[in-house]
């Protein structure tokens, strides 16, 4: 518990009819009265056409008469679903199963540790990339002690298979075994003091003790991954 301390202290109308003229009966003058012939009627006066158009019978009309239909509107599709992601584990039980590694040996202080490490990764990298062998695993990072200044560290790469011509501080070895608990980093390795705060947190409400080492395994390259891009798994063992 106080080694992991150690290390990390820290918005969605109708318009009227035409008026009807009337017609006056004709008189006749003769010696001898004779019946007034009969009056003829007036023609019956046509009715004023209506103001408003009478629509012609439905058999009659043509297509650019009927009446246009209003056109539904089209329904508005559902939103799709959410994606949900899942959470990254934190303090899970996980079993570590030995590798063969590419080992190298070295020192850091806190102030330069992010590039002393990528210098190992470096020179390991470096030695099978010249044998043309392929690193079987992802780049970890073995914590063997710690204090205020700095640290010692195993820096290892997985292979299948024995690295010949061996550089300065370089062995063949096996990556660390048995029970620990993961947690997951985000982000730079500056700001891992975070992580490692909320590791020794978790530790003491579980009431649980670590070893004195840690071991973190880089998910993405740290030779070609911004450093703000990091993602890292950090094991921690337990006594």
């Amino acid at each position: 518990m106080n080694f992991i301390s150690t290390f990390r202290a820290a918005l969605v109308a109708l318009v009227p009819l035409a008026a009807i003229a009337l017609g006056e009966p004709a008189l006749a003058q003769s010696p001898a009265p004779s019946p007034a012939p009969a009056a003829s009627p007036s023609p019956a006066p046509s009715p004023a056409p209506s103001a408003v158009p009478v629509p012609p019978p439905a058999e009659t009309r043509s297509p650019a008469d009927a009446p246009t239909a209003e056109k539904a509107p089209t329904p508005t599709p559902p939103p799709p679903a959410a994606t949900v992601q899942t959470a990254d584990p934190f303090g899970e039980e996980f079993t570590l199963e030995p590798k063969k590694v590419l080992v190298m040996k070295g020192t850091a202080n806190w102030d330069a540790a992010f590039d002393t490490l990528i210098d190992s990764f470096k020179a390991l990298t470096a030695l099978l990339d010249k044998q043309g062998i392929k690193a079987s695993g992802n780049s970890m990072i073995v914590y063997t002690s710690t204090d205020d200044t700095g640290f010692t560290y195993l820096a290892q790469i997985p292979v299948d298979q024995d690295v010949k011509n061996l550089g300065k501080d370089m062995s063949m070895g096996k990556s660390p075994e048995g029970k620990a608990l993961k947690f997951v980093h985000r982000g730079s390795y500056d700001n891992m003091d975070n992580t490692y705060e909320a590791i020794t947190n978790h530790l003491d409400d579980k009431k649980l003790e670590a070893k004195d080492t840690f071991i973190e395994e880089y998910i993405t390259d740290p030779l070609k991954t911004a450093e703000d891009k990091l993602v890292i798994n950090v094991y921690v063992p337990l006594k």
